[in-house]
């Protein structure tokens, strides 16, 4: 081809450090707005942006530029950054160290923006950790619960 094209729908699940002050409610919102711009800034577009205290779900298109690894390091540096600006109670805010990447079909991904969106409704049922060995055993991960959960 003389052109190169792609069209990568990517699902980043990653969680807050445990010594971390949760995600309050009242900035959310401006969080996720913040980091759909920083998705923007890396030439990716994101879809849906939405967590819960102590985690947080993007859906996005990865640009053909960028690295999973590289978004994932922007993501979490800027937010963090923009975070401890924000407000005081951030001071010691961070990400844990890991986090998950899922390849999305095309064809399902409308379902992943709403099970996104729809996050606090399916966390009444389910915790984190249920929530990410399921993803695990859907991608047929193999992983160490020893390493996983900690920071």
């Amino acid at each position: 081809m003389a052109q190169s094209l792609s069209k990568v729908y990517i699902h980043i699940i990653f969680h807050i450090a445990s010594s971390s002050v949760p995600i309050k409610k009242e900035v959310d919102g401006a969080l996720y707005n913040y980091m759909g711009g920083i998705l923007k800034e890396l030439d990716c577009v994101p879809i849906k942006i939405n967590g819960m205290p102590d985690h947080i779900h993007l859906l996005f298109v990865l640009s053909r530029m960028q690295s999973i690894a590289n978004v994932v390091e922007q993501l979490k540096i800027n937010s963090t950054r923009w975070l401890k600006e924000k407000n005081s109670c951030y001071q010691k805010f961070a990400w844990q160290h890991g986090y998950g990447a899922f390849s999305v079909s095309a064809s399902i991904c409308e379902n992943v923006k709403q099970y996104i969106e729809q996050q606090e409704s399916h966390h009444v049922k389910h915790s984190y950790q249920e929530e990410l060995r399921e993803f695990f055993r859907r991608y047929k991960i193999e992983y160490n619960e020893k390493y996983v959960w900690n920071d």
